[in-house]
């Protein structure tokens, strides 16, 4: 990981006032950015690369636009972990994991398609951000014996759940607080 690329990714982030008392962050600046585009699937993979993972699993929506980049920089394929309810309609059978609560204090349910991971794959869960770990909690549950762990761009779980989730990430809260 380079400093450039934390430094990209805290110039393009924003915090945003929707006037209802309390911010929500804005990380499309992220997405318009192509210096982060070009350097974050290396900046993820890199926190992982000597674990050897041979699968990037990711939580739909904003995951679907990391775990390619990350899986991409790894040389591995990537396979969707879509939400219960999702609008399209999956034919395949899939496996579910419930996901505590999330940051909003909503439960939902992760699923991915089932003939995707194999027994002897090694799973990187990539998403953009961790604020509780549910959705990754969530899906190491649905390959304990294959989970290497978490990357994300952002983490702001407590050390605990970081640990437990060997979580990883190229920014904490800390580095882009609103204060």
């Amino acid at each position: 990981m380079t400093t450039d690329l934390r430094d990209h990714l805290r110039a393009e982030f924003r915090w945003t006032d929707p006037g209802e008392g309390y911010l929500v962050s804005d990380r499309s600046g992220w997405w318009r950015s192509p210096a982060i585009l070009a350097g974050l699937g290396d900046g993820l993979a890199d926190l992982f690369r000597a674990d050897r993972p041979t699968v990037v699993v990711s939580p739909e929506v904003t995951g679907f636009l990391v775990g390619p980049l990350v899986a991409r920089a790894l040389g591995v394929g990537f396979v969707e972990a879509y939400r219960a309810g999702a609008r399209l309609p999956i034919a395949e059978p899939m496996t579910w994991a419930e996901v505590p609560s999330d940051h909003r204090g909503k439960k939902q349910q992760l699923g991915v398609r089932s003939h995707l991971i194999a027994p002897h794959d090694r799973v990187l869960v990539v998403d953009d951000w961790s604020a509780t770990g549910a959705q990754a909690r969530a899906l190491r549950s649905l390959f304990p014996h294959n989970y290497v762990g978490t990357a994300v761009i952002v983490n702001e779980c407590p050390p605990p759940v970081t640990a437990e989730l060997n979580l990883r990430a190229l920014l904490t809260a800390a580095d882009i607080d609103p204060d």
